[in-house]
């Protein structure tokens, strides 16, 4: 009977621990990996073209009701906080044809630099496939990640900020 019970618990464990309902692979403190991206201008970049700079990837997609939310908060609390002060924030948008992205960008009136990826390729480097955007991945100058965030819930929206204010002191 007890080693049925420590089967039992040891299965719990090891199912409890690979469980992860944010759908993050990647933890703070983690190195960021590096990527290929294209902006809706054509321009490319890979994300290690920024380093030295506080880079704020935020995944989103124009279907994403939550993004739309969120992303006027991210113009206006970042973005134009931040754009002169060492701080990128990219937009990388989840899967969908350019025509679809330059037409997000220009209804949601954004100005920071929206990525296309086609495929999820990027998005899955930080996150499970198959778990929703609406999340944002702060890295530090040195390309380590500062903070995750995930839906755009206010209080960890605003330790968000704390973290990109600390960051460009």
């Amino acid at each position: 009977m007890s080693k049925i019970f420590y089967v039992i618990a040891l299965c719990s464990i090891l199912l409890g621990k690979s469980e992860n309902p944010r759908g993050f692979i990647v933890k703070v403190g983690d190195m960021a990996p590096d990527f290929s991206m294209m902006y809706t201008t054509g321009e490319k970049y890979n994300l290690s073209d920024f380093k030295g700079s506080t880079v704020v990837l935020q995944f989103t997609a124009s279907w994403c009701s939550v993004c739309r939310i969120e992303m006027p908060h991210l113009e206006k609390d970042v973005w134009q906080t931040y754009k002169n002060k060492n701080v990128i924030l990219i937009g990388i948008d989840r899967d969908e044809p350019l025509s679809t992205v330059i037409k997000f960008k220009n209804d949601m009136k954004t100005t920071y630099p929206l990525a296309l990826d086609p495929n999820a390729e990027i998005f899955s480097l930080f996150a499970e496939k198959n778990s929703g955007v609406t999340r944002n991945v702060v890295i530090d100058k040195h390309g380590k990640i500062s903070f995750l965030t995930r839906l755009f819930e206010e209080s960890e929206y605003q330790e968000m900020l704390k973290v990109i204010k600390n960051l460009t002191n």
